[in-house]
């Protein structure tokens, strides 16, 4: 279990409070897909995702960074339980998707530059520490059925 000082949940807070779940979501897989190709084995049933122009048309892959995203929003109202909150989508993308779990860190990267590109200047040092360790504590969760 991670522990979090007060500053850093009101720092987290106070990110996530910035982010539009909409605009970044449509960007997350987009993102994710153009910068690490190999990922593209997990949306087979998603159409056309062979080039950057289909990547960044597809309503599929944006429909799914909003998923993402609300689950994350999810995993920031409930910090200090993140390992339960996020147990039932481990499951899922063990047993089901059978994602590789490092896509998991993959993913939070791309989170983390999307955020910065929306963010800029406020997404300093110590907030950014700050949001790493938060994503850290979700990535590990994700992973908790891996081991």
């Amino acid at each position: 279990m991670v522990k979090w000082t007060e500053e850093e949940r009101r720092i987290v807070r106070e990110v996530w409070e910035k982010v539009d779940i909409d605009e970044i979501g449509e960007q997350l897989w987009a993102r994710a897909l153009i910068v690490y190709p190999w990922i593209e084995r997990y949306f087979g049933t998603f159409g056309d995702i062979f080039t950057t122009t289909a990547i960044l048309n597809n309503s599929k892959l944006a429909a799914l960074g909003k998923i993402v995203l609300r689950g994350l929003d999810t995993a920031v109202k409930n910090m200090d339980n993140i390992k339960p909150t996020c147990a039932s989508l481990s499951r899922l993308h063990y047993e089901k998707i059978q994602v590789d779990p490092d896509n998991f860190r993959l993913l939070a990267e791309c989170i983390t530059i999307s955020m910065a590109c929306k963010l800029k200047a406020e997404l300093n040092p110590q907030v950014q520490a700050t949001w790493q360790k938060f994503l850290s504590a979700v990535v590990e969760a994700m992973n908790s059925q891996y081991k």
